[in-house]
Parts: structure tokens; C-alpha cells; sequence
């Protein structure tokens, strides 16, 4: 795992310009803590920070291939799991590798199929190659988007890295946000728009889509999407197809020449990979290494709501005892979440979830003294239709985004001015209708199988990019590498086609991934009732956000005052709104304190 970045100019020599392309690729130095390194050409640099997952020696980039026609330059981030079959493939086509690294293969895969070496490619990547031959900037990203990929056009320039921050570390990019900006930022807060980077004339390159650059156009292309097809196979082919599938990409995702441990909560996902990881682990007599989140006086404190049924601790326990392995428990205090709310806001370049995001980068900051690498159970319930949403006619019928249902309050907080300009409910619904657009809806279906598509279609390409963009950057931040085997392509493809009332078997969510991970867990672990990542209950917590906000509200200097209607919000951070509840009030707090610090520490105009 690393950062990456470049600078591309047909018209303009920038070799020269390595200060500039330094101070881009040190604004992610957290994503590549082991080494940099640096490349120019005439109308050409790029720039590297290397975390070392595999080949240390080898693995040395920007990468180069070299011929009697010209060179081709490769900076990537990410891990190509089926690097070794593709290595043996290239080789009987006649290509002689240097080294062991993954990299080496991406490279000459690209060398040998162009543009179409995505098609080949199994794994979470990002990356950029300028290929001097064509004069032609090839960007990549793989096919869930889990590595981040953005991109910009100044000029006759096209900038592209890893965060955000690396193209405003460049002098021609400034900290614009247009009225598109505002409206995404405060009508679909932190889950917006495949593609969309609040920033004006940002943009991100897709999960499953690539970007080609000439001198004279820029060419979007996407490589993968969703198939629908009727699904033919019975109960039991289909459970042995995704134990199968499973089992593949965890013995895949373990190789690596540092430390790989995993996340445990004691829920279906986690647990189940801990139980495949800690099989590999045993054939070679070695004990698995796990991690667990807990807060201060957690068990005091906790209280069943709609998301989570139960603590997560004593399940944790059950299948460390099960599974054999050597665990670790990090516990958080709430004065260490207030500490350190902006960090993930800070890692991302924009505002996130607040503690759900703080929490979770205090955990991976703990998990990197032990380890470079994790497993981690991501996007199980996307893919597997597992959010409780799927089965409630309020959500299926709803046309919005099925996690903003509950939310029509955010328009209440805005200040009148704002409410004109982005037009709050016309913007959900517009957005809401593209993405139906693209959904390919199976003939012969009827209205509950479509909206149960629908909804599937919605989490995996607009809520899925959300959670694997906080994992990243909340773990890249630690320069620490998480894996995500839920989001093999392969058991995405075969799952989308699965009707709900298969995934949703013994008339539970998720029954058809239960039954592939009998195998490897006990049952009472199997059918444990869906508990949603751990959220600290802690009065002590809301109490300091909420004396937090009343600071911001006081200060006249606060640049998030003429965005919002500040008696209201005054209101809700007192605790004496008559309408949205505790809970609601956390989240919505901590997204307003971040979106002002962003606005100050970015320096933002309002454009």
C-alpha cells in the first residue's frame, strides 16, 4: 500500500519541477512511511510513498519499462492478488521480470494489453502510467474503487495522486467549492456522488473505471459493472460457490512479506474471515493475531438501539476461544474521541462520520505497533444485502437513498440563504433518479425483487464507496494497510444476481453467508443477530461536542455561521430541540464541527 501522485503538461517542459511534485508526494508521506521515490521526463513526473507489503527490495517505484522505443512509467497503490498466475502468464509470453513485486507485473501487463490490462487484474488498486510511446496518462482504479484516485485539469495540466491534498499542494489548484460542492457537502453529507470530490474541478476516478489523457481529450471508460442475470443455481451450489470464492481470496489476500493480522467485533463477517484466515494460519503453525474495539465502561453504559442488538465483546471472546487466536482488546476513552475528532476529517480532505471515523483511526493507530496489514469484514452487508433496511417497506418504497430517509431534519439547520441555493430535496431526489437510472433492472421481476435490486444497487455503488473510503483513509493515516476480501469482484458479480430471499435464507439477514461459515464458526456465533460497528455511549462524549459547538456558535468568526440556521442548531447543541433525539444530535454535531474546521483549516472559498 502507498500513495501516489502525478503531473503530466504536453506543452510545458516540467522537469525541472521537483519541488513542486516533492511537496505534492510529501502531503501523503502517512501512506507510504518507508520510502519515496521520484521520476521525470519532459512532459512527465510522477511521485511515490512506499508502505512495504511485498518484495521490499523489489518493489522500488515509479517503475519503469524500457525498450528501443521509449519508456513507460508505473505509480500504484494497492496489491494485485493474482499477481503470480498473471507473472506466468506474461512469462510464456516472453516477458522476463527483475523482480518478485506485484508492481513489476501491473507493468508489464499494461506492456503487453494496453489499456485492457485491467481486465486481467484481481486485486484493489490505483494507479498512473504515462507511456512515452503514445504520449498517454493512463489512470486506473479497481473495481469496488477500495484504493482512491482523484484527478484535476489545469491548463494544459492534468494532476492525479491518492487524497485530495496532493493536488492542492499543487500551485494552479486552489480551495474552491462551488454551489455543487455545498449541496453535496450538506444534502448527501459524507456518502456523495461516485465520481464528485466537493472540490470545484476535482474529480475521482470511479471504482471500475479508467481515464485516458492525449494532449487534445480526456477518455472515461468503464471497465466493470453489475450483470443481471437469473440466478440458477440451488441452496447448496450457491453456499459451496461463496465458501469457495471466500476461501480463494482470503488464502490470496494473506500473502504479504509483513505482519497480517485481522479486526474481530464478533459478527458474522469478521468472525467468519478470522475463522478462514486462522485455518491458513494453523496449516503453517502459527496463531493469528486479532484486534477488537471496546470503550470505557462500555458495559455500564450500553444501550440496545435500532443498529446494534448487543455488546460485541463477549462474542469477540467466543471466537477467539473457537478459532485459537492471540487477541488484543483497545479500549477508548471519550475524552480521546473529542481529542482527536478531526483527524479523519484531516485524512480524508473533507467532512466524515465523526467518532464512528475517530474511533476507528485510534484503532488502526494501535493495530500498526504490531502489524502492517489486516483483514478486514467490509462491505459483507452491502454485498450480502444485510442492512435491515432491505426487508422494511418504509425504506423500499422510499425514493431517496434509503439511509437518508430519517434525515429530512438536515434541511431544518440550514440557513435560508443555503436552503435557496442548493435546493435541499430536489437535489436528494436528482441524484437519487441518476442512480436509478443505472440500474440494470432484470426483466420478469416483480416490484419487491426490483426494489430489493434497487436497494442493493444503491449500497454497493453509492454507500459502499463511503465505508471503504473511511477505511482507507483512517488506516492509510497510521500507514497501515487494510484488506477488504468481501469485495472480490468475483463473489460481488455472483451475489448480485442472488434474489434476496436466497441471501436472507433461515429467515435471517445475511442466512446464505451463515451457512458458507458453518464451517469455520460455532453456531450461536453463525446466527448472531446483526450488530453495527461499535459506537461509544458515553454521556461524557455528547457533552463535549455539544460544549464544542456552543463555542463555535459564539465565535463570530466561525465560517460555518452563514451556512446554517444558527438558533436552531444552538438549540440542538443545548439538548433542548424538541425534535431530533441524542443520538441523531452526535452525528450531526460532529459533522458541523468538522465542516467549519474544514472550512478554516483549508482555508475554503466560497465560490
Amino acid at each position: 500500500m502507498c500513495g501516489i501522485t502525478g503531473w503530466i503538461d504536453w506543452t510545458m517542459d516540467i522537469s525541472n519541477q521537483k519541488d513542486i511534485l516533492k511537496n505534492m508526494t510529501d502531503s501523503i508521506q502517512h501512506r507510504g512511511p518507508d520510502a519515496e521515490g521520484f521520476w521525470f521526463s519532459k512532459h512527465a513526473a510522477l511521485g511515490h510513498r512506499r508502505l512495504i507489503v511485498i518484495d521490499p527490495e523489489g518493489g522500488l517505484q515509479p517503475m519503469l519499462y524500457k525498450d528501443d522505443h521509449a519508456t513507460i512509467a508505473l505509480t500504484f497503490n494497492g496489491e494485485i492478488y493474482n499477481y503470480q498466475e498473471l507473472r506466468i502468464e506474461l512469462e510464456k509470453k516472453g516477458h522476463i521480470f527483475q523482480t518478485k513485486s506485484d508492481t513489476e507485473v501491473l507493468l508489464h501487463a499494461y506492456v503487453e494489453w494496453e489499456e485492457d490490462c485491467v481486465q486481467h487484474l484481481n486485486g484493489i488498486f490505483a494507479f498512473g502510467i504515462w507511456d512515452e510511446r503514445r504520449q498517454r496518462l493512463m489512470l486506473g482504479r479497481d473495481h469496488l474503487g477500495v484504493k482512491p484516485l482523484f484527478y484535476a485539469q489545469r491548463g494544459t495540466s492534468i494532476l492525479f495522486g491518492s487524497e485530495l491534498k496532493v493536488l492542492l499542494a499543487h500551485p494552479s489548484v486552489k480551495a474552491e467549492v462551488d454551489t455543487d460542492g455545498l449541496a453535496e457537502l450538506f444534502c448527501l453529507g459524507p456518502v456523495r456522488t461516485p465520481g464528485h470530490a466537493i472540490f470545484k474541478g476535482i474529480h475521482e476516478v470511479r471504482g471500475g473505471h479508467y481515464v485516458l489523457f492525449t494532449s487534445n481529450k480526456a477518455e472515461t471508460k468503464q471497465y466493470w459493472k453489475l450483470n443481471s442475470k437469473t440466478h440458477t443455481d440451488d441452496i447448496h451450489t450457491t453456499v459451496e460457490t461463496i465458501r469457495s470464492i471466500l476461501q480463494d481470496t482470503v488464502q490470496r489476500q494473506l500473502i504479504a512479506d509483513r505482519p497480517v493480522v485481522s479486526m474481530l467485533s464478533g459478527g458474522l463477517d469478521s468472525s467468519g474471515l478470522t475463522g478462514l484466515a486462522g485455518n491458513e494460519f494453523k496449516k503453517n503453525k502459527e496463531t493469528l493475531h486479532t484486534y477488537s474495539l471496546t470503550f470505557t465502561n462500555e458495559e455500564r453504559d450500553f444501550k440496545e438501539d435500532f443498529l446494534r442488538r448487543d455488546r460485541d465483546e463477549p462474542w469477540v471472546k467466543r471466537v477467539v476461544e473457537h478459532v485459537g487466536t492471540k487477541h488484543h482488546s483497545i479500549e477508548l476513552g471519550a475524552e480521546k474521541l473529542v481529542e482527536n475528532l478531526l483527524i479523519p476529517m484531516r485524512a480524508r480532505d473533507l467532512p466524515g462520520v465523526g467518532e464512528l471515523e475517530t474511533s476507528l483511526y485510534l484503532l488502526f493507530k494501535e493495530m500498526k505497533k504490531d502489524a502492517t496489514v489486516a483483514l478486514s469484514g467490509e462491505s459483507a452487508d452491502e454485498v450480502f444485502s444485510g442492512y435491515p433496511w432491505f426487508h422494511q417497506e418504509e425504506f423500499l418504497q422510499a425514493e431517496m437513498f434509503p439511509w437518508g430517509v430519517n434525515s429530512s431534519y438536515i434541511t431544518d439547520i440550514l440557513s435560508e440563504d443555503l436552503q435557496v441555493k442548493i435546493s435541499p430535496f430536489h437535489y436528494q431526489k436528482q441524484r437519487f433518479q441518476e442512480a436509478v437510472r443505472e440500474i440494470p433492472f432484470l426483466d420478469g421481476e416483480n416490484d419487491v425483487q426490483m426494489k430489493q435490486r434497487q436497494m442493493s444497487y444503491m449500497f454497493i455503488t453509492r454507500f459502499l464507496p463511503f465505508m471503504l473510503e473511511r477505511k482507507d483513509r483512517t488506516s492509510m493515516m497510521t500507514g497501515f494497510e487494510v484488506r477488504v476480501p468481501f469485495c472480490d469482484y468475483r463473489l460481488v458479480e455472483y451475489l448480485w444476481n442472488v434474489p434476496f430471499e436466497i441471501k436472507s435464507i433461515d429467515n435471517i439477514e445475511k442466512g446464505i453467508l451463515r451457512r458458507a461459515f458453518q464451517t469455520v464458526l460455532p453456531d450461536d456465533v453463525c446466527y448472531r443477530k446483526k450488530s453495527a460497528y461499535p459506537s461509544t455511549k458515553d454521556t461524557t462524549y455528547l457533552q463535549g461536542i455539544r460544549e464544542w459547538m456552543q463555542h463555535v456558535l459564539n465565535d463570530d468568526t466561525s465560517p460555518i455561521l452563514s451556512l446554517i440556521n444558527i438558533e436552531r442548531v444552538r438549540a440542538i447543541a443545548e439538548g433542548t430541540d424538541e425534535i431530533i433525539t441524542d443520538d441523531e444530535s452526535k452525528g450531526l454535531i460532529e459533522y458541523l464541527l468538522q465542516i467549519n474546521s474544514w472550512l478554516q483549516e483549508y482555508q475554503i472559498q466560497l465560490v
